[in-house]
């Protein structure tokens, strides 16, 4: 099949023909289906769910559609997917909201990952696009739905990574989407994953055993990946394998507009693919406006609050043809500086162009100075330079360079240095710089690895901006070669004093070199060609009113600020009552956006006992994790109190030093042992080595012998409780985990569980959130449940599970949904969902509350009733109290 040749847009026949191929449609989502109400935010309707089972070519797609407001209204429909090792779950949340917006919104989780079957295929035109073209299919029977036509629905497609590359896939394949905004998305994946011929082999690893090994992806795919890790390079089938899963491959049809959002700190996708998206979609004629935001793939802030807003904004100008809206620059980046005081968070800031100026505009030449050098590549490409962790974002690391500290290491004999001299102004690096270089080796082929430094005056500091760097393969290298080098694109201001100094290894930590030894010779043909791309300004804000009466009013704002200073500026006194009690929270609160009225947690207040193994629950979208990070002192509540031993949480308090935390994975040196990565984590936190009591931590994790053995021999379990023991160094006496059980295997849950009851029977205090309800049910003494930012019930597991307040009803057969909101209108009755064989219904406390009152009724309403009796399993009581909605 010529993946070029244009596919036509889908026509539906006329007549009986047009009846039965929606019928057929709508037959594709038969399946299992199960409706549910989303209960409405203070700003907008109620969102109306329905789930339910798609195939699709011999895969099981696992779809949810959400609606609110007038169902006859028509409206535009919006696509959404998930990034690689997600599912439907992760986009929930915005799902939701562009359906308050006036959307018909559809989510799935793509084939091999959530509930959905199938093998992965890497965006295959055959597998994921064409589920993709299924369900725009199903789009266009929904009555609710706006057409262009018969068979066509105004279309949006919307996603990050893995997704953004399937809408600019489909957009190509398919000339029914009308709008496309892809964020942190590839180009061509040959390219990302092969970048000049060099194997990217850190990323290619982490995205197998993110799809869950090898066996989960199909079998060309996994032969592939085996072939090319085994050479250490990749092969020419291997390029055309992935180039062909690639937007590359329909470049020349994607001709619709397309907002893209590319990270600034990603090794994994770079700002050059998305240059490359830019530049293939403004040569169809469609309108393109590109989005550099702060973080990526290696961490960072993905600005996701804003990133959706101009998501939100761009489908409401181009599918709902609201001309009045602003769709944004043609260009913006975030520009990151210093440190916010209040929170600790790297300020942030965004410059714009009314045209996109691409990697190369405004190029400003830098002599660069040192003679021809000869360094070596040693053999086994060991140990390897590093420039970044790629893989480990989610860590502390991925964060340094935006705050002036370099993490990278180039070993002595092993990379070539060129300096330039200290510049003698202000200027910013946007875009690729490029160098042109002579290369030799005494092999045919030489692997280098280009980079760029910012390094101080006095030399002792050198930032390697976002942490990137730029592989080449020079073929034919034994005669020398001319080679023009270019640099990653970056977004970095350099200032005056600093100096330049291109970097050439013969390693790197995240690619594969050649094994064998070499040396290579490296001199220069030229200066390294800085693009400044000079349209590119951040608006200065205008003068604010009260400047013109800041003089006559200075008088009454200092005493204003006598007054108030104190109040403002000290912590609450701690409360002594409080000191022997781990954590407190009350009426603790945090909106989406200052000048929201959207909560992600709302009122909400529980307390924590020493000794206690306290679960949090709830749904994706509940609130466990901001909960979480503004208890950790990562984020600041909008109101509420948080008291830890007595003391209030602050961004930095003292009292932080008794908390250990363990939040999306911890990030660990390969290469080092165990044990050396706990001792090198210890000892960056600038806190005497007695103090860590490494011994008895580990002793907990029980990771055995295995502490003296490279990280990267670790199964997951191991690594796993190794970030658990991490957090406990110290043994704080308030241990946060965050899904420690994620990835693990039956056994490895089993043990993680044995991990957090030995570490509360010492008398400290484990808070764990889980969506294992099994799991948590063996191992919490305690529950905090949480629904949409709301505490529903805190206490024992015992209390919450036996309570007796909900009824198993045990059911012949299924019945209507009509029949079950009857009874759940029955006086006594708080709500009834559907379980197992039956029904869960919870009594409401009242005196009709009883089951003797509540089996005649449901005998009156024709009811099948085979039995009644309490219900025991914490799985059903946490449906019941969330009203089942857990997708």
């Amino acid at each position: 099949m010529d993946l070029r040749l244009p596919r036509p847009r889908m026509s539906v026949p006329s007549g009986p023909r047009r009846l039965i191929a929606a019928a057929a449609a709508v037959a594709v989502l038969a399946g299992v289906g199960t409706w549910s109400a989303v209960a409405s935010e203070d700003n907008g309707p109620a969102v109306k769910r329905v789930d339910r089972m798609v195939d699709s070519g011999g895969a099981r797609i696992d779809t949810s559609y959400f609606t609110a407001g007038d169902p006859d209204t028509k409206r535009p429909a919006i696509l959404i997917g998930h990034g690689f090792g997600g599912s439907k779950a992760d986009v929930r949340e915005q799902a939701e909201d562009l359906a308050r917006d006036g959307y018909a919104v559809l989510t799935w989780s793509a084939r091999g990952f959530g509930k959905s079957t199938g093998k992965i295929g890497l965006n295959d035109p055959k597998g994921e696009v064409a589920d993709a073209r299924k369900l725009i299919d199903w789009l266009a029977t929904r009555p609710e739905v706006r057409l262009d036509k018969d068979g066509d629905p105004r279309l949006g497609m919307t996603g990050a990574s893995y997704a953004g590359a399937v809408s600019l896939l489909t957009a190509g394949y398919d000339r029914r989407v009308d709008a496309v905004a892809p964020q942190i998305t590839y180009w061509n994946l040959a390219d990302a994953l092969f970048p000049d011929g060099v194997f990217k082999k850190l990323w290619a690893g982490l995205f197998i055993n993110t799809g869950g090994g090898c066996e989960k992806f199909e079998k060309r795919l996994c032969a592939m990946y085996e072939r090319v890790a085994e050479a250490g390079k990749p092969d020419a089938e291997a390029r055309k394998l992935l180039a062909e899963r690639s937007p590359a491959a329909v470049g020349d049809r994607i001709k619709v507009p397309t907002y893209l959002a590319q990270g600034q700190t990603d090794s994994l996708f770079p700002l050059g693919q998305g240059d490359a998206i830019a530049k293939a979609v403004r040569a169809n004629g469609a309108p393109v406006s590109v989005d550099w935001i702060a973080g990526g793939h290696d961490g960072g802030d993905r600005e996701q609050d804003r990133v959706e807003g101009r998501v939100n904004d761009w489908f409401d100008r181009y599918l709902k043809d609201d001309k009045s809206t602003d769709t944004g620059p043609a260009f913006r980046v975030t520009r990151t500086g210093g440190v916010d005081s209040t929170d600790g968070a790297a300020r942030k800031r965004g410059a714009s162009a009314d045209t996109y100026p691409g990697l190369e505009s405004g190029t400003r030449a830098v002599p660069l100075r040192g003679r021809e050098q000869t360094f070596d590549n040693p053999a086994g490409a060991g140990p390897p330079a590093i420039s970044g962790l790629p893989g480990v974002g989610g860590s502390r690391l991925s964060q340094f360079a935006s705050l002036g500290v370099g993490i990278s290491v180039d070993f002595p004999g092993q990379f070539a240095k060129f300096d330039s001299a200290p510049v003698r102004d202000d200027f910013r690096i946007t875009g690729s710089p490029t160098v042109r270089a002579h290369v030799k080796s005494s092999r045919d082929d030489a692997v280098l690895f280009a980079k760029v430094y910012d390094v101080s005056p006095d030399g002792k500091q050198q930032v390697l901006p976002s942490q990137l760097v730029s592989p080449v393969r020079v073929t034919d290298a034994r005669q020398g070669k001319d080679v023009e080098l270019r640099l990653p694109a970056v977004d970095h201001k350099v200032q005056k004093g600093h100096h330049l100094r291109l970097a050439l290894s013969s390693t790197d930590f995240g690619y594969a070199s050649p094994p064998k030894s070499a040396k290579y010779t490296v001199s220069l043909k030229g200066d390294l060609k800085v693009p400044t791309a000079p349209g590119v300004d951040t608006a200065a804000a205008p003068l604010p009113a009260w400047v013109w009466w800041l003089p006559a009013a200075g008088a009454v704002l200092a005493l204003a600020l006598l007054v108030t200073a104190r109040r403002r500026t000290t912590a609450p006194a701690p409360d002594p009552a409080l000191a022997e009690v781990p954590l407190r929270i009350t009426d603790l609160s945090k909106r989406y956006a200052k000048s929201s009225d959207r909560y992600a947690v709302r009122d909400v207040s529980f307390t924590v006992e020493k000794g206690q193994v306290l679960g949090l629950l709830g749904p994706n979208g509940a609130g466990k994790t901001t909960t979480l990070r503004m208890l950790m002192g990562l984020i600041r509540p909008d109101a509420g109190e948080i008291r830890v031993f007595g003391q209030a949480i602050r961004p930095g308090a003292p009292v932080l030093s008794r908390v250990g935390a363990f939040v999306e994975g911890a990030g660990f040196l390969p290469h080092l042992s165990g044990r050396e990565n706990l001792e090198l984590y210890w000892k960056a936190t600038g806190r005497p080595a007695e103090d860590a009591h490494l011994d008895e931590a580990l002793e907990i994790a029980g990771l055995g012998d295995a502490l003296a053995r490279a990280v990267r021999t670790y199964s997951q379990g191991m690594r796993q409780r190794l970030a658990i023991a991490q957090a406990m160094l110290g043994l704080p006496d308030l241990l946060i985990l965050d899904e420690p059980t994620n990835g693990l295997d039956p056994p490895q849950i089993r043990e993680m569980r044995e991990v957090m009851i030995r570490y509360a029977r010492g008398g400290r205090t484990v808070i764990v959130s889980s969506h294992l309800l099994a799991e948590v049910e063996q191992s919490c003494t305690h529950l905090v449940v949480m629904d949409r930012g709301r505490l529903v019930q805190a206490g024992p597991v015992a209390d919450i599970v036996g309570s007796g307040d909900t009824l198993l009803v045990g059911l012949a057969e299924d019945i209507p949904d009509p029949l079950v909101d009857k009874v759940a209108a029955l006086p006594g009755v708080a709500s009834a969902v559907r379980a197992d064989d039956g029904l869960l219904v919870r009594l409401d406390g009242t005196e009709h509350a009883s089951a003797v009152r509540l089996l005649p009724e449901l005998v009156r309403l024709d009811l099948p009733v085979q039995s009644m009796g309490p219900h025991r399993r914490l799985e059903d009581a946490f449906l019941t109290l969330i009203g089942g909605t857990t997708a």
